[in-house]
C-alpha cells in the first residue's frame, strides 16, 4: 500500500476539518434562547398591575373658627367706659379658655368683640359697629316680660347676624337673672353697682365661652371616638317597644304620630351634621338579663346602676333588624321596656339612692333606655286573654321627651335647661326643635373638626398602605374618591374659616364619607394583588429549569462551533 500524504496525515478529525461548520444547530439554539428572553417582558406585562395616580398631598387638619361676640349694656352709669369693659371682659374669656382643655378650632386672635353701652335714652357710646348706637329697636325690648316673649323679640332684632349677643340690663330687683335663648344671644337682668365692672365682665365672658362656645359642658368638646355618627355620615335611629311577658299585658305604639310631630323637626335641623333615618319595631317575650329586687320602702322592685351593664339581653332583644346593620352607618338603639306582672313596678335606683325620675339612663355610642311601667300592675288572673294597650298620645309625648333628651346627651349636650357656672345659674330656654341655633353651631364645629381629622387619618393610612404594597390594584375610582375628598375638605376649611358652620359640617361630612369609601373600595380588600417575591416563587419553577437548560444548551453550542471553527481555520492554513 502506498504511504498517505503526510498534509492529509495531520488532518485529523481531532485537530482538523476539511468543510466549514454549518450555523443552523447554533441558529436555532440560539432563537430558542432569545423567544425566552423576549417573551420576558410580555410575561412580565401580563402580570403587571394597574395603578391609578393618586394625589395624596399633604392636608392640614386643623381648624380656625371665627367668633364675634357682642356686649350691649343698659341703664348704666355713663361714666362706666366701654374701652376698659371690652378689655374686662376680653381677658376674662382668654382665662376661661386657657384654664380649659385646649379645643379644635378655637383661636383667640380670631375672637372680635363689640361693646356698646346705653346710661339712658339720650347718651350711648360704642367702640365697634357690630350694635351702634342709634339702633334703638333693642330699646322697645321689655326684659321684665316672659323670656319666651324676650327670646323672640331679641331674635327680630339680631336675626341673620352671625353674632353672639349679650344683653345686660341694670335694674329689676337685687338678684340677678341670667337667660339664654334659643338663639344666638342671652340677657342679663338685676342691679349692678359701679364697682362690679369685674364682676359683670366675669359673667359675660362666661356666658360667651362655657355655653356659646363649649355648649354647656363644664369640660370641652368630647372626643371624636364618642361621636354617635356613621363614618357615612348617617344615623338610624331605632326605637324599640319591648313587652317582656305578653301573657301579662301587651303595649303597642301609634309610632306615625310621634315620628312626624316630633322626630321629623329634629331630623331637619341635624341634616348638616347627619343624615336620619327612624325606624321603629315591637317585640315580644323579651326579658331583661339584671336582677332586680323588692323594696318595701319604696314599694317597688329596684334595679341600680351597677346592673346597667347587664341590663339589656343582647341573647332575647333582636334589636338589629336594620338593613344598614351591616354597613358603616350608626344605628342608636332606644328601647321601651315594659315589665312583666312579676316584676311591676319596675324602678331606677341612683347612686345617692334617689328614684330616677325618668327612669331610663343611656349607654354612649348604643343608645337609652326607658322602663315603662303599667298604670297598674295587677294582672287579669281571669282573663285567658292579654291585656292590650296602646299607649296614649300624652304617654307617647313624655317617653319621646326624655328620648330627645337622652339623644342630646349622646352628643354631649345637656338634658336638662339648667346650668350652673362659676358666676351663677343660667337657665337655658329649650327649643320646640330639640336643639337651639347655638348648640347647632357648637355640634357643627365638634363635628366639622372631627370629621376633617377622620379623614385625613383614613387618608394617610390610605397612603401609607399603598406606599407598603406596590403592587396593590388602585381603580380610577380610588383616585378620584380621593381627589373628592380633599376638594370637600378644603371647602370645609374654607368655610370654617368664614364661620359658616353649617357649611363646613356638609363638607366635612362628605371629604370624611369620600374617604372611607377610598379606603374600603373592593378592589383594594381583594386578594387579587402579591408581592413581587410571590410572583417570583409562582412562576420561578417553571421558567428557570426551562431556562437553564436552554441557556446551558446555547453556551455548549457556542463553544462547539467555536471549537469546529477552529479545526475548519487550521485545515484551511495548512492547505
Amino acid at each position: 500500500m502506498a504511504d498517505k500524504n503526510p498534509q492529509e496525515a495531520a488532518a485529523s478529525p481531532e485537530s482538523m476539518r476539511t468543510t466549514e461548520p454549518g450555523l443552523k444547530r447554533l441558529f436555532l439554539t440560539l432563537s430558542v434562547l432569545f423567544s425566552f428572553i423576549l417573551g420576558f417582558p410580555f410575561l412580565w406585562k401580563s402580570v403587571e398591575i394597574y395603578r391609578s395616580e393618586i394625589s395624596l398631598m399633604e392636608t392640614n387638619p386643623s381648624l380656625s373658627f371665627p367668633f364675634h361676640f357682642q356686649a350691649l349694656f343698659f341703664n348704666f352709669n355713663p361714666d362706666l367706659n366701654p374701652h376698659h369693659l371690652k378689655l374686662s371682659i376680653l381677658d376674662q374669656i382668654t382665662k376661661l379658655t386657657s384654664d380649659s382643655p385646649p379645643q379644635c378650632g378655637t383661636n383667640n386672635n380670631l375672637t372680635t368683640l363689640s361693646v356698646t353701652l346705653h346710661s339712658n335714652k339720650s347718651h350711648c357710646t360704642h367702640d365697634t359697629n357690630f350694635y351702634p348706637c342709634g339702633a334703638n329697636a333693642i330699646s322697645a325690648v321689655d326684659f321684665d316680660s316672659a323670656d319666651e316673649d324676650v327670646d323672640e323679640l331679641l331674635s327680630s332684632v339680631f336675626r341673620g347676624k352671625n353674632i353672639y349677643t349679650v344683653a345686660v340690663v341694670n335694674g329689676g330687683g337685687d338678684g340677678i337673672r341670667v337667660v339664654v335663648g334659643k338663639y344666638r344671644h342671652a340677657w342679663i337682668v338685676g342691679g349692678f353697682d359701679f364697682e362690679e365692672e369685674e364682676d359683670l365682665a366675669s359673667r359675660v365672658a362666661e356666658i360667651f365661652v362655657k355655653v356659646f362656645v363649649n355648649g354647656g359642658r363644664d369640660q370641652g368638646l368630647i372626643h371624636g371616638e364618642f361621636m354617635p355618627v356613621g363614618a357615612d355620615g348617617r344615623i338610624v335611629l331605632s326605637f324599640n317597644l319591648l313587652n317582656a311577658e305578653p301573657n301579662d299585658w301587651v303595649y303597642d305604639w301609634d309610632f306615625q304620630r310621634i315620628d312626624e310631630s316630633v322626630l321629623a323637626p329634629i331630623m331637619e335641623v341635624l341634616g348638616p351634621i347627619a343624615n336620619i333615618s327612624v325606624e321603629s319595631q315591637v317585640l315580644y317575650h323579651t326579658p331583661k338579663s339584671s336582677f332586680s329586687y323588692w323594696d318595701e320602702k319604696q314599694n317597688s322592685y329596684i334595679f341600680n346602676t351597677k346592673d346597667l351593664p347587664f341590663f339589656v339581653n343582647s341573647n332575647e332583644w333582636h334589636l338589629d333588624t336594620s338593613i344598614a346593620a351591616g354597613g358603616r352607618s350608626k344605628i342608636l338603639q332606644f328601647v321601651v321596656y315594659v315589665p312583666s306582672a312579676k316584676e311591676c313596678p319596675l324602678r331606677l335606683q341612683l347612686p345617692n339612692g334617689e328614684i330616677s325620675k325618668t327612669n331610663g339612663f343611656i349607654s354612649p355610642m348604643w343608645g337609652g333606655a326607658i322602663v315603662l311601667n303599667p298604670r297598674s300592675c295587677l294582672k287579669d288572673f281571669e282573663s285567658k286573654q292579654p291585656q292590650r294597650h296602646i299607649m296614649s298620645p300624652e304617654d307617647l309625648q313624655e317617653v319621646f321627651e326624655v328620648f330627645l333628651g337622652q339623644f342630646r346627651q349622646l352628643f354631649g349636650l345637656k338634658s336638662d335647661n339648667i346650668y350652673v357656672g362659676e358666676s351663677g345659674t343660667f337657665h337655658l330656654l329649650p327649643s320646640e326643635r330639640g336643639f337651639t341655633e347655638w348648640e347647632l353651631d357648637v355640634l357643627s364645629r365638634q363635628h366639622t373638626c372631627f370629621n376633617l381629622h377622620s379623614c385625613v387619618t383614613t387618608l394617610e393610612s390610605l397612603s401609607r398602605l399603598v406606599q407598603s404594597l406596590p403592587r396593590m390594584i388602585i381603580m380610577d375610582e380610588i383616585g378620584k374618591q380621593v381627589q373628592l375628598s380633599l376638594e370637600a375638605a378644603k371647602l370645609a376649611q374654607s368655610n370654617a374659616s368664614q364661620g359658616v358652620y353649617e357649611s363646613s359640617a356638609v363638607s366635612s361630612r362628605q371629604a370624611r364619607s369620600l374617604a372611607e369609601d377610598a379606603f374600603f373600595h373592593p378592589s383594594i380588600m381583594s386578594v387579587s394583588y402579591y408581592s413581587f417575591e410571590h410572583c417570583f416563587a409562582v412562576y420561578s419553577p417553571f421558567f428557570l429549569p426551562v431556562l437553564m437548560h436552554v441557556l446551558l444548551a446555547a453556551v455548549r453550542e457556542w463553544r462547539r462551533y467555536k471549537k469546529e471553527k477552529a479545526k475548519y481555520l487550521a485545515w484551511k492554513k495548512i492547505k
